[in-house]
């Protein structure tokens, strides 16, 4: 049977969109939990061979606002703590920063928005989602805050000008992404004008520029979401998962 993925999704319009499909043509069965509407996430990963963390506005421990974050960071640490692979995009990589030990800021420095140039650092050579991708590449952003120390011992595989952690690794199988891989020009058609005009972006140019570096990111990410596919294949226990 295939493995199966939690994917805790924090805000209505943050679901795992077109990186949810490539891993399910991959392979894994997403558990797709609605965490911002109020439905439970599990106490434990047991029946569960990954784990995802999507976007959303909050900082990782903002439990006044997001009461389910609490849950979210418990679960995380025992992906961590027990190998279970792990993937957390925007927020959700910022999740697991900070339950490993890093440090993650509000407002922090330069915004990013739209389609953004990210450089692969030579730590990335030997790493199992991003070796051989193509240096620079493109990804959507939409960021204010951000990991400013990473956990002790992790990798720090790609960055931004206006952003140095954009992806790292924890251990051998807990990938965190700053970008968006699951994000596509439409998405940036849906964000507030006026909001990005504050931060000093024209909505109409993200969109052009989103539209422009779709071909190639879609590529890229479409291939990353397949290691990531493969890799929890490998890793999960011989048999069907519990129900």
């Amino acid at each position: 049977m295939a493995a199966r993925a939690l994917v805790v999704q924090n805000t209505p319009s943050g679901g795992p969109g077109r990186l949810g499909s490539w891993l399910e043509e991959h392979g894994l069965t997403l558990d797709v939990v609605h965490a911002y509407a109020g439905d439970p996430l599990p106490e434990k990963l047991a029946r569960h061979q990954a784990l995802l963390v999507m976007g959303g506005g909050y900082m990782p421990d903002a439990d006044d606002r997001a009461p389910w974050l609490a849950r979210t960071r418990e679960l995380a640490g025992q992906a961590l703590e027990s190998g279970v692979p792990a993937l957390g995009v925007c927020l959700g990589g910022q999740l697991l920063a900070h339950v490993a030990g890093g440090t993650v800021r509000a407002e922090h420095g330069l915004p990013e928005a739209g389609s953004t140039a990210l450089t692969l650092r030579p730590e990335a050579s030997d790493d199992l989602l991003f070796r051989g991708l193509p240096s620079p590449l493109n990804a959507i952003e939409h960021r204010v805050d951000a990991i400013t120390e990473l956990p002790p011992g992790a990798r720090w595989l790609a960055r931004s000008e206006r952003c140095p952690i954009q992806a790292f690794r924890i251990g051998e199988g807990a990938w965190g992404l700053q970008f968006h891989p699951e994000a596509t020009a439409r998405n940036v058609e849906g964000w507030d004008a006026e909001k990005l005009r504050e931060q000093g972006f024209n909505r109409e140019e993200l969109i052009r520029a989103a539209e422009r570096d779709e071909a190639g990111s879609t590529a890229t990410w479409r291939e990353l979401a397949r290691r990531f596919a493969a890799f929890v294949a490998r890793t999960a226990p011989p048999g069907p998962p519990s129900r």
